[in-house]
């Protein structure tokens, strides 16, 4: 028998060499980066000043990073398979998500605040005012995840599976928030000082609330079934190593699946730490940068005061950055197993439209305190009114975005 000739490379060896063991380097990779991490939240919970949050929110990170990478956890890109394709099946993921995590912030609420009705409202919670200022802003924001192709968050994990646009968005996040601290004043004192902070269990409880907000949460579901693609018939058959391990590091999970992940890892987030948010570092980042150069009023109104993501001027790691980096450690991780990692050469036109659309949401995400992690995901989790009104005005301004063909610039 006649073997095929053997490709060689220009150093001589085997070129199938690459192909034949780049899968075991792909794996012996993640699994040196998950070692690592938690070799780091180990040091990080015995570390004097850090201790357990500190090495939760950098757990709690890598856990977010695989799930919203397995999941395809963008917003933007299930906003816009909806919007522009009609297939609204990826978006169960998002209502997933908020039930999972209304259902888990009303369990932590109780304990934390027993009583809804005493006026007060629960620590930390992401509940903030609303205003006009929160719709221009969540429209900003929905225009930035069109030109950019991706919310923060998105771009943070999709950092971890090597995109090239990725730093140029989150760099113009950065900036973004800049700019926003530096308009906070004259909008602060023209609207957001006299918004109302409206938060549902004030009046219905918990138990109505939630009730509420899963009602809503079904009622979405079914108008959004027109769209659902059908579920594919799988012949019934015994689960093998292979076929599990095909499922769960190879084929994207379940937009159900998905969605219940984040929302428990966004309780668990608010019960042991803070509640989930990707912007606090960014900010802070700029903020320290802004007060260095002296270009920061001498007091910025009322922002130290209102729940979201909270800036501050730091020149260390917070747990928000912590978290932050396990987020893209963990996505590089599962997307090295699933073969999703892949670097491109970047154009200007990829650059330049990720760095406005990030401006844009970081202006947007300064000033309603938060992006679609803090104001969306974990502000709704916690029955703020504030983070149904950035939804709306979010969704809002990515419809505009694709119907502007926004989205095709980078392209």
């Amino acid at each position: 028998m006649t073997l095929p000739p053997v490709t060689r490379s220009p150093n001589g060896r085997a070129a199938a060499f690459v192909p034949r063991y780049a899968g075991a380097l792909r794996a012996a990779a993640a699994a040196l980066i998950l070692v690592a991490l938690l070799a780091l939240a180990w040091a990080l919970h015995a570390a004097p000043g850090r201790g357990a949050p500190a090495a939760l929110s950098l757990l709690l990170g890598l856990a977010l990073g695989i799930v919203f990478e397995r999941g395809r956890f963008c917003f933007f890109c299930i906003l816009r398979d909806g919007i522009e394709h009609r297939n609204t099946g990826p978006s169960y993921a998002i209502l997933a998500a908020l039930a999972a995590g209304s259902i888990g912030y009303a369990l932590v609420l109780g304990v934390f605040l027993p009583s809804p009705f005493v006026g007060r409202l629960p620590a930390e919670a992401h509940i903030g005012p609303v205003s006009w200022v929160l719709v221009v802003a969540g429209l900003a924001f929905g225009l930035g995840m069109a030109l950019s192709g991706a919310c923060i968050s998105g771009h943070l994990y999709r950092l971890g599976e090597g995109s090239i646009r990725a730093p140029f968005a989150l760099l113009g996040a950065t900036a973004g928030l800049g700019l926003g601290l530096l308009s906070w004043n004259p909008l602060y004192r023209l609207a957001i000082a006299e918004a109302p902070v409206l938060w549902l269990p004030a009046w219905l409880g918990y138990g109505g609330a939630l009730a509420l907000q899963l009602a809503l949460l079904a009622g979405l579901g079914l108008l959004l079934l027109r769209g659902a693609p059908e579920i594919p018939a799988r012949a019934a058959a015994r689960p093998t190593l292979v076929s599990v391990r095909q499922a769960l590091l190879r084929e994207r999970w379940p937009p159900l699946v998905t969605g219940a992940l984040v929302g428990l890892i966004g309780a668990v987030a608010y019960l042991r730490v803070e509640p989930l948010g990707v912007t606090s570092q960014l900010g802070s980042l700029a903020r320290t940068a802004l007060d260095a150069a002296g270009l920061l009023p001498a007091r910025l109104y009322g922002l130290d005061t209102l729940a979201g993501c909270a800036t501050q001027v730091v020149r260390t790691i917070t747990n928000n950055g912590l978290l932050i980096g396990g987020l893209v450690l963990g996505s590089l991780a599962a997307a090295l197993v699933s073969e999703r990692f892949s670097l491109s050469r970047p154009t200007w036109r990829g650059a330049s439209s990720a760095l406005a659309g990030g401006v844009l949401q970081g202006w947007g995400a300064l000033l309603a305190l938060g992006c679609t992690v803090g104001t969306l995901l974990s502000g709704i989790s916690a029955f703020a009114v504030a983070g149904w009104v950035f939804a709306a005005a979010m969704l809002g301004g990515v419809w505009l975005g694709i119907r502007l063909r926004l989205h095709t610039w980078g392209e």
